[in-house]
């Protein structure tokens, strides 16, 4: 493990760095984002691994390969660009420049927002075309309630996946660390589905992913469940739904953030959902809670923001004891 001095300063200056500077489109449309890069060497792995003459067993073995030969090229990239900048303060800023792309602070609260905004300028036609742009389901079947809890449980879980996740492991590893999470991450979104495709050949990013995300996700809720007076809400309410709900969601790991979420602003999340090729019965979160309306989304970005300036300051803590 890397969790010293150094590793925490790095975290701390990625931290930093993305708060203020996030994902410049202008950069980002000329050049493509490292994320990007990751995606097509999946999907380049997959096109030559995921046969469908193979079996059941070959498809699932091939699958493994695929995420050991990802995972291995992850973490040698990260350790050969951590050698060549260590040891000096412009390598360190630069390391750290590479961290903040991988991490999505300031963009996944303006994706959040522009949700909000599009509810204030152009009503429930202008929210449906916003939430399309950050969930998976169906817009057109969604009324207020339902685009009010898309956004809220899309910011709760990429609070996780988007922020959490990737900081501890870039305290724990340091860059290799962050870059294998973000492949990892990465192939569990473009493969790790149960459809006919990707049931066998997904199976290995899937699991991985839950592994990797495990502490993440609860340590996420806690953060939720502490920022919660930023809305008004429960410190204790938030933890005890959090702790009694987080085990109904079909994810062994987003129902730790979405339950702390629903129980800071009194609301119900999960259940049912409609997506383009298929209907999600899943359970509710906080069944007792009020429906969810579209004012909930800026108490849901008040909360994340603080949950993230929190994350910041236990880190910082963190270095100056260490």
């Amino acid at each position: 493990m890397l969790v010293h001095g150094d590793a925490l300063l790095l975290v701390i200056a990625a931290l930093l760095l993305d708060a203020v500077i996030g994902d410049p489109d202008r950069l980002w449309r000329r050049v493509p984002h490292p994320v990007v890069w990751i995606g097509r060497s999946i999907g380049w792995l997959e096109r030559r691994l995921n046969r469908e003459n193979w079996s059941k067993q070959g498809r699932k073995l091939a699958g493994v390969l695929t995420v050991i030969l990802l995972v291995g090229s992850a973490l040698l990239l990260g350790a050969l660009l951590t050698d060549l900048l260590h040891g000096q303060w412009l390598g360190f800023l630069i390391e750290a420049l590479m961290a903040s792309t991988l991490i999505a602070q300031r963009s996944l609260y303006q994706h959040v927002a522009r949700v909000h905004r599009a509810f204030i300028d152009g009503g429930l036609p202008a929210a449906r075309k916003a939430v399309a742009m950050i969930v998976g389901r169906d817009p057109q079947r969604l009324d207020d309630a339902g685009v009010a809890r898309a956004a809220i449980e899309s910011t709760a879980e990429n609070f996780s996946d988007g922020i959490v996740a990737p900081v501890f492991w870039l305290a724990l590893l340091g860059l290799p660390g962050l870059i294998a999470y973000k492949a990892i991450n990465t192939a569990d979104s473009m493969i790790g589905h149960r459809t006919d495709r990707y049931v066998d050949f997904g199976w290995a990013a899937a699991r991985l992913d839950d592994l990797v995300n495990l502490v993440p996700a609860r340590l996420s809720g806690v953060l939720i469940a502490l920022a919660t007076p930023m809305a008004h809400g429960s410190i204790a309410t938030s933890f005890k739904i959090m702790l009694r709900d987080a085990r109904h969601h079909r994810s062994p790991n987003a129902g730790w953030p979405e339950s702390a979420m629903a129980g800071a602003l009194g609301i119900v999340l999960s259940g049912p959902r409609v997506y383009a090729e298929s209907i999600a019965n899943e359970p509710y979160l906080n069944a007792d809670g009020r429906i969810a309306e579209p004012d909930d989304i800026r108490r849901a970005l008040r909360i994340y923001a603080a949950a993230c300036a929190l994350e910041i300051l236990i880190y910082a803590a963190l270095a100056l004891l260490l």
